[in-house]
């Protein structure tokens, strides 16, 4: 696989530079590739720290491929609702929802496996239950269907926007407006194919309103209700407003190297998937649910706060 820089990733470590291509390799795992030859700068060796330049092509001979095979596996995990129908569970950050190249283990699909005994088989072997995702550093609900038929009305439920979803996030900056929209369309990047970006035209259109909850000096703890569920949606549309959300290596690279100076490695997203509701598929009866901010957050918050 063949990448060229273009002028908005100069100065880019070379690992984290990868990182938005492969979401299932890790950067110690990127690393590793890169000691053992497989990672090539202008067909040249260079260190993971290698700092991007405009225009350089960047090689990687990926891990072969081997046939992906779910084992379940006894993962402890926080069911906050379960019926004949569907759970609903708690995804902590840093668990891949299902497994890929570089996560044949330790994946939210592989602890589903172990927790039910029955789980929809819509989405493949591998994604068994699976309705939506959220990424690897996010936490917060998940929405799992037990039988085929709550896949399919649940997936509909999406497809219709029945589906409400609400998340907390802290951000850089302080917020001018204490309520917005952000209304612009996303879609892949052009150079970087692996990310989205936000587009004045073309992609999708993509809805997010914002509330703002806290301030600090520098920064601004959010309610985020999505519209709409395009890939990487929030952590794009704040981007695009100049307010990253803490914590977000591939967007805000630049901001999270000064954030980290200053207080140090934080090693997931400020973004936490607070809130879910949605029609029961098979009585269509409201359903909601609430996730309060996992303790590594509540507790970073506070700190921030006392600090300014």
């Amino acid at each position: 696989m063949k990448f060229e820089a273009g002028p908005e990733e100069r100065g880019t470590r070379l690992d984290i530079f990868l990182t938005q291509f492969f979401d299932d390799l890790t950067r110690s795992r990127l690393q590793s590739m890169n000691r053992q030859g497989a990672i090539l700068v202008n067909g040249e060796s260079e260190k993971a720290g290698y700092r991007i330049q405009i225009g350089d092509l960047i090689q990687v001979t990926p891990p072969t491929a081997e046939p992906l095979k779910l084992e379940p596996e006894a993962i402890p995990l926080e069911v906050h609702y379960e019926d004949r129908a569907l759970a609903i569970v708690e995804k902590p950050a840093g668990m891949v929802v299902h497994p890929g190249s570089g996560n044949r283990g330790g994946t939210l699909a592989n602890a589903l496996q172990a927790r039910f005994l029955d789980l929809s088989d819509m989405g493949g072997s591998v994604r068994p239950g699976i309705v939506h995702r959220l990424d690897k550093w996010t936490s917060g609900l998940i929405l799992v269907a037990k039988t085929n038929d709550a896949h399919y009305r649940l997936s509909r439920s999406f497809e219709k926007r029945e589906v409400r979803k609400s998340y907390r996030a802290l951000v850089h900056g302080r917020l001018s407006k204490e309520t917005g929209t952000v209304e612009l369309n996303i879609g892949r990047h052009p150079s970087a194919r692996t990310r989205m970006a936000a587009h004045p035209k073309g992609g999708r259109p993509a809805f997010s309103d914002y509330r703002v909850l806290e301030r600090s000096a520098s920064f601004s703890l959010l309610e985020v209700r999505i519209r709409t569920g395009r890939t990487h949606q929030i952590r794009v549309h704040l981007n695009a407003i100049g307010h990253p959300v803490v914590g977000d290596v591939v967007y805000a690279e630049k901001r999270h190297r000064a954030f980290t100076r200053r207080w140090g490695e934080f090693h997931r997203y400020f973004l936490h998937a607070s809130e879910l509701g949605f029609p029961h598929p098979s009585s269509g009866t409201s359903m909601a649910f609430h996730s309060p901010l996992p303790s590594e957050l509540e507790d970073f918050w506070q700190r921030l706060k006392g600090s300014n």
